[in-house]
């Protein structure tokens, strides 16, 4: 394909060259195209027959009729009807609802009248307003799924919407998905026609064809490596419309780049230098754009060179050097740039987005390391620090939960006499409540004290919450009594942070005196606080009274207060009445799914499994998704029932990746139990390449597995040594050190000592030089195993300078002794080990 003889986009770029002098006008056209396209492209798309005047008429005189059958067009079963492969086969039952007027007695309305009864009667039936774009698409691409896209263009039509920029794109859009999703190559080129028609219909109608409505076909083209549909179709978008020459040249390189053709990237790059145009920049920033995308490094640094970034205009282009630059580590150039655009003044703010685009980019740098790359380039700027500059690095700290770091720059911000926005204050108390850094919440109350912040409602929310997460109730009210210092009114969620505090402790006194305090402060419980207070009832009649208040405060039942009911009969052995609240006719259509996966969690944790089972089978046969929760709790418990079959089933299941993950261990912990070898090997497989370029998590997770085989009791030393060759031979991995001292610590239980030798031999396979630790664990499993020459050897290779070292090898001394031909040197090696 590379090698095509097919007119390309180079051709036109070399023409340009050429020519660049004499093609000042942006609607002078470069090239001619076809205006027909070819068979293999373009699929001709019947039309619908004609229509017949009965049902006009009976139609035409009910407007709302009308929109009823238009709308079970749409939305309902159009077999029926019609099919996007036979669009003509009933094309005259819908030319016939599609040709009536969409308002009966419009003609008769004057022009203001019109307009008013129009967009009245639109407003009514169809809702095409930019604050429901989503919703609009939805609309369009379920009439092209139903009806085509010729005839949705049509739909428009007749229902006096005039086919737009969306309309369009959102048809285009769809075209290229079912080109994406199929793997008939004939439907694919069906789809890429009917995409081909509707750029021509655009452009036919004026309107301006732009990436939005031509990238994603070209990027499917680019995807696939597809040279010459790519040339096809740029001849039409570059027809009658200059202006996009310079725009597609990001997408050539993007082709040239994805089929490996180093010859047409280099006659890109080398008609580029010739060029003098006056948007030879534009080229560029686009050339760039692609080459950063690729990763293509060289070419990259090539065409840098060249390039004055003060005359790049495009700022996402400039953000994407700048993160190259970082990426590939090239200080030099970011420097160089950073201080042309410094002296073209292009504002401070600006500045240090793109020092921060930079240094963030940098990669295997500490946060700290990349605040202080940060600083030492504004320093080395001369550039006066600004809030911006701050509130980027703190928002970036907070999205990694480096909350320390976080602060600390706040308290610079401080420093140097800038302010902080409350938003991102707010932001700060999240993430270290995210991150179970609550201790914090200490620090954070000080600075809002001393700086003179004023926090609001949510502010306290979350600091009440994390003092009550520190046990600190009585910090908690505090906070609830300097409200009125700040002018803040309290919410119920606030109480309910103490509430939820008390629960958790199994303070249920404490936890009801919050709720009295509530009515005190004239206080409404909502549906949250009576979720906390049901959910935690330990019998029926509690629930039925507090069900009673809830009505009688007008509180509404939300999904967590269903959600608490089947948690509360659960938790007092009403089961029936549990199963039961999935029946109420209130419970949300929404929040069923999650209802009922509770209703699953519930049962089975108290025991009732056949019913979570029967459950769980009728969501499955109704094709519901069981929430992981659920499913992890069904895992939890079905582990005594020695069904693997089960339990793996359950873990397909599993779509999050943490879920998945966690699910994952402890059906590892059930095969372990069970000696289930294979199994233990699959899953490892699969948990390692999860965790394929985190070396640190590879190892965590090995050491683990080993843990629980040394813990287990009776001890099976075998599959802890054949998991340690699947290990090396089957995943291609060597154990940790932490692996093998478990390892070595199950030799002691399991009494074998040719495995301990074997296991000691591991470590230098495995490049793991013997340190203190590895000596120590060593001499304690060859003495328990009454090998005392070889204790006595290694014996004197443990250090004799650390106290606690010498303390253990003295208690395995004690725990299980010595030779018989070394009882008469005991006290002898006591007063060496006492030196040690």
């Amino acid at each position: 394909m590379p090698g095509s003889k097919s007119k390309t986009l180079s051709s036109l770029f070399r023409s340009a060259t050429k020519l660049s002098r004499q093609w000042k006008s942006a609607t002078t056209p470069l090239t001619s195209t076809q205006d027909i396209a070819p068979k293999q492209y373009v699929s001709s798309i019947k039309s619908t027959s004609s229509s017949s005047s009965s049902r006009v008429n009976n139609y035409g005189e009910s407007p709302t009729l009308l929109s009823r059958e238009i709308s079970s067009i749409l939305c309902g079963d159009l077999d029926s009807y019609l099919s996007d492969s036979e669009e003509s086969s009933n094309g005259s039952y819908l030319e016939n609802v599609l040709d009536v007027p969409w308002l009966s007695n419009v003609e008769k309305c004057n022009t203001s009248l019109r307009r008013k009864e129009i967009a009245r009667e639109r407003k009514e039936k169809w809702t095409f307003k930019s604050t429901q774009i989503s919703r609009f698409h939805q609309l369009v691409k379920q009439c092209a799924c139903k009806l085509g896209t010729d005839t949705t263009i049509k739909v428009f039509g007749k229902l006096g919407r005039e086919t737009g920029l969306k309309e369009y794109n959102a048809l285009i859009r769809l075209c290229i998905k079912k080109a994406r999703e199929t793997n008939d190559e004939e439907a694919s080129l069906k789809q890429l026609s009917k995409a081909y028609q509707l750029l021509k219909s655009m452009k036919e109608q004026g309107f301006q064809v732009e990436k939005e409505s031509y990238g994603p076909i070209l990027m499917y083209f680019i995807d696939f490596g597809m040279v010459q549909e790519f040339d096809f179709y740029c001849e039409l978008i570059i027809d009658r419309n200059a202006d996009s020459l310079a725009r597609l040249a990001y997408y050539e390189m993007l082709l040239w780049t994805k089929v490996e053709d180093e010859d047409k990237i280099e006659e890109l790059l080398y008609y580029l230098s010739l060029y003098d145009g006056a948007d030879k920049s534009v080229f560029q920033e686009n050339y760039l754009l692609a080459l950063c995308e690729r990763d293509r490094v060289k070419d990259f640094v090539r065409l840098l060179r060249t390039v004055d970034i003060t005359k790049i205009s495009s700022t996402d282009c400039v953000t994407s050097i700048f993160k190259f630059l970082g990426k590939l580590q090239l200080e030099s150039f970011a420097k160089k740039f950073l201080r042309e655009l410094v002296t073209r003044d292009i504002g401070a703010e600006d500045t240090s987005n793109f020092i921060y685009d930079y240094t963030t980019s940098i990669p295997n740098l500490a946060v700290e390391d990349i605040i202080l790359e940060f600083k030492k380039l504004y320093a080395e700027l001369e550039l006066r620090p600004i809030s911006s500059q701050y509130q980027k690095l703190i928002m970036y700290c907070c999205e990694l939960f480096k909350v320390h770091a976080a602060l600390d720059m706040v308290d610079q911000m401080f420093e140097a006499g800038l302010t902080l926005p409350l938003e991102t204050f707010n932001s700060i108390l999240e993430a270290c409540d995210k991150s179970c850094e609550y201790n914090l919440v200490h620090r954070i109350y000080s600075m809002i004290l001393r700086h003179d912040i004023k926090p609001n409602s949510e502010t306290f929310r979350i600091m009440i919450n994390m003092t009550v997460r520190t046990k600190d109730f009585e910090g908690a009210y505090g906070m609830l009594k300097d409200l009125e210092k700040f002018n803040v009114i309290p919410t119920a969620n606030m109480y309910n942070a103490i509430m939820a505090g008390y629960f958790r402790e199994k303070d249920t006194h404490a936890a009801l005196k919050v709720l009295k305090q509530m009515e005190d402060a004239n206080m409404k419980p909502d549906s949250q606080t009576f979720s906390y207070l049901i959910s935690n009832c330990t019998s029926g009649d509690n629930i039925s009274k507090f069900l009673d208040e809830m009505k009688d405060s007008g509180v509404q039942r939300t999904k967590h207060v269903y959600m608490a009911l089947i948690n509360g009969y659960a938790a007092s052995g009403q089961y029936d009445k549990a199963k039961q609240v999935i029946d109420d006719r209130g419970v949300p259509v929404k929040g069923f799914n999650e209802i009922k996966s509770v209703l699953v969690s519930a049962l089975a944790s108290h025991g009732q499994m056949s019913d979570a089972l029967k459950i769980y089978e009728e969501m499955k046969e109704a094709q519901c998704m069981l929430e992981p929760k659920a499913i992890i709790c069904l895992i939890e418990k079905l582990q005594d029932e020695g069904d693997l079959h089960r339990l793996l089933h359950l873990l397909e299941q599993l779509n999050g990746l943490d879920h998945w993950v966690d699910a994952s261990y402890r059906v590892i912990t059930y095969c372990i139990r069970r000696d289930q070898f294979r199994s233990i090997v699959d899953l490892l497989k699969k948990l390692v390449d999860v965790y394929k370029y985190d070396e640190v998590a590879k190892e965590v997770l090995f050491d683990e597995v080993f843990c629980q085989i040394a813990e287990k009791d009776p001890i099976n030393l075998q599959l802890g040594l054949d998991l340690l060759q699947a290990i090396k031979e089957e995943i291609g991995l060597l154990p940790s050190r932490q692996s093998l001292d478990f390892l070595l610590s199950a030799c002691v239980n399991a009494k074998d000592l040719q495995a301990c030798y074997l296991i000691w031999k591991e470590y230098k396979i495995a490049g793991l030089p013997y340190n203190i630790l590895s000596y120590v664990r060593m001499y304690q499993v060859l003495l328990s195993l009454r090998d005392y020459k070889s204790a006595a050897n290694i014996l004197n290779k443990i250090p004799r300078d650390d106290i606690h070292v010498c303390s253990v090898v003295q208690a395995c001394q004690a725990a299980y002794g010595t030779s018989a031909s070394a009882k008469g040197k005991k006290k002898k090696k006591k007063i060496k080990l006492g030196r040690m």
